[in-house]
């Protein structure tokens, strides 16, 4: 298949914004976002509890933007600390350079196994391939996890079940849903996982030292962030997929987001139609009224 556009760009990165080389035992920093986060237009900035479910009032709040974007746009949302979760649109998306934040897992994975840190050239090749998003990198790795049988076997640990890797050297069009990539998420930030903690740690400072020009996505709904973005245009279409997950911190709390999309006319229109859904999916899981505890007699 032939794709016009990119799965990613930006400059080879070697460590973080300071030049100073990454190890896996590295504590993540995460970093100031500049972006204050606010609410979608038209919408409260405080909590408002409503009586409705959450999952119904992420649905009322997307299908807008849906209908008036033109573009296909799947979320999931979660928030730790309580456990509340939600998820509009079950449809797969393309990942484009999404995939990256998989095959580091699966490559960590792999070291796990064999009882070894990564090597100083894959750690180099890794935070390439996650903090500038180069496309080279992602392609070395992708033949050291042994191509999508590898990213699949890596799945079944992480405990993906409607991801599809890529064919051949196409890591870029692996296709996966919101609700799979909120799991990959929840294997990176929370404390229980299949990956260790040296090797949840080095993914999180890697996703939290993106490159400045991709700072978009996810992070328009949170004043600290870490993320991976992906974008693409398709040959046929002529249409973008435009797709960001990560770890924001807003209004007092922590959400794991992840906003996938395709059918944009443009990168452009593609951010901004996903920086919406982003800021509208914290704002319904964050004011809506949690449910009501049973009452013990």
């Amino acid at each position: 298949m032939l794709l016009t556009g990119c799965f990613a760009a930006g400059h080879t990165a070697t460590g973080d914004r300071s030049g100073r080389p990454l190890t896996q035992n590295q504590t993540p920093v995460t970093p100031v976002n500049s972006k204050p986060a606010q609410a979608p237009p038209g919408l409260p900035g405080t909590r408002t509890p409503a009586p409705t479910d959450v999952g119904n009032a992420l649905t009322r709040l997307l299908e807008p933007i849906r209908a008036q974007s033109g573009t296909q746009v799947s979320v999931a949302v979660l928030e730790p600390r309580t456990g509340r979760r939600t998820v509009y649109g079950s449809q797969t998306h393309v990942t484009a350079s999404l995939v990256k934040v998989d095959i580091l897992a699966a490559l960590l994975l792999r070291t796990q196994h064999e009882r070894r840190s990564l090597t100083p050239w894959e750690t180099s090749t890794a935070a390439s391939m996650i903090q500038s998003s180069d496309n080279d990198s992602a392609g070395a790795l992708w033949r050291r996890i042994g191509g999508g049988p590898g990213l699949t076997d890596a799945n079944k640990a992480l405990g993906l079940t409607s991801t599809q890797a890529g064919p051949d050297v196409h890591w870029g069009l692996t296709r996966t849903t919101a609700a799979d990539q909120l799991t990959l998420l929840n294997a990176v930030f929370a404390d229980t996982s299949p990956l260790s903690t040296s090797s949840r740690q080095l993914i999180r400072t890697f996703m939290g030292h993106i490159d400045a020009d991709q700072d978009w996505g996810v992070s328009a709904e949170g004043s600290r962030w870490q993320l991976k973005n992906g974008w693409l245009q398709r040959s046929h279409s002529k249409r973008w997929v435009i797709n960001s997950m990560g770890r924001v911190e807003a209004h007092g709390s922590t959400f794991y987001i992840v906003v996938l999309s395709h059918g944009s006319p443009s990168m452009s229109h593609g951010i901004s139609t996903v920086e919406r859904a982003a800021r509208t999916a914290v704002h319904a899981l964050y004011s809506t009224a949690p449910p009501a505890p049973p009452i013990i007699h």
